[in-house]
């Protein structure tokens, strides 16, 4: 009885450190945040913070913006990562050279992306360089390619961002396809089975949890988005939530408290969306989660 008692409270004893970790790094700085976003720089209990945001016409832009950005770049991004996983999968010759290759974007940090693109993109940047030395443009002519409307602004950033996380979303549905016994796959074809039939109703049901953990955490990441957008516009050109949280933060003074429920915000929305998604890509049903 007591070997007994002592393996049921083992597992517990082994998670308390972590446990106590997030209570102290996570949850602690958390519950501040959200008690201070409801208290002004006199700590005096107010909704005015609140209030603020959502006057403030650049919270419905952010909204809408980054709402665009997580549904398409998101689509895109998942796309294009299924179709690199599976080519690479097919582990042709040369196929570890193309996956080298692949990686590099997602190991450079965001400042470094940005820097890298945001000189590229200026009037005299490495790619009216580029096009001028293949050939492309004249000496004279250099292409804007900041100079676009907010819509086309966004994209280019879309196709940025996508460049960057493509690797980190193949990575994940590489590993489950690697993980899918050959066997099913031969019997596929064997009943007679198209390539289109065994990716449909073989391959991408038995990845489904691969694709749901790809898709959730850059759904999370996307919501998130910012740095890029502001090393490379600036501050409210193309305004996302993220974004104007830190517009709060270090651009306006005396509006700490209001970058705070920004914050709170965000996070109600990050964890909003990630259960509906959870929910409607069936992650909560008995068997699904692990």
């Amino acid at each position: 009885m007591k070997d007994t008692l002592e393996k049921k409270w083992v597992p517990y004893l082994l998670i308390t450190p972590t446990i106590l970790f997030y209570m102290i790094f996570w949850l602690r700085p958390v519950l501040t945040a959200v008690i201070y976003s409801f208290f002004d720089e006199n700590n005096i209990f107010t909704f005015n913070n609140y209030l603020t945001i959502l006057k403030d016409p650049f919270f419905k832009k952010a909204v809408i913006n980054t709402s665009i950005f997580v549904f398409i770049s998101v689509t895109l991004e998942f796309v294009i990562s299924l179709l690199l996983a599976l080519i690479i999968n097919k582990k042709f010759k040369g196929a570890q050279l193309l996956l080298s290759i692949a990686l590099i974007p997602m190991s450079l940090p965001a400042v470094a992306v940005g820097a890298m693109w945001s000189s590229g993109f200026a009037s005299y940047g490495w790619l009216n360089s580029l096009l001028y030395h293949f050939g492309i443009i004249d000496a004279n002519q250099k292409i804007l390619f900041l100079a676009g409307d907010d819509f086309q602004s966004l994209m280019l950033i879309i196709l940025i961002d996508a460049w960057q996380v493509i690797p980190f979303m193949m990575i994940i549905l590489l590993a489950g396809l690697q993980g899918i016994p050959k066997d099913s796959i031969e019997a596929g074809y064997i009943f007679g089975g198209t390539k289109i039939t065994v990716l449909k109703k073989i391959t991408l049901p038995m990845l489904k949890s691969s694709i749901q953990t790809a898709l959730i955490l850059r759904i999370i990441s996307a919501i998130q988005v910012w740095l890029i957008i502001v090393m490379i516009y600036g501050y409210r050109r193309i305004p996302v939530l993220l974004e104007e949280v830190v517009f709060y933060k270090e651009q306006i003074l005396g509006f700490y408290r209001v970058a705070l429920a920004y914050s709170v915000i965000v996070s109600i929305i990050v964890s909003f969306v990630s259960i509906i998604y959870l929910k409607v890509s069936g992650a909560f049903e008995k068997g699904d989660v692990q």
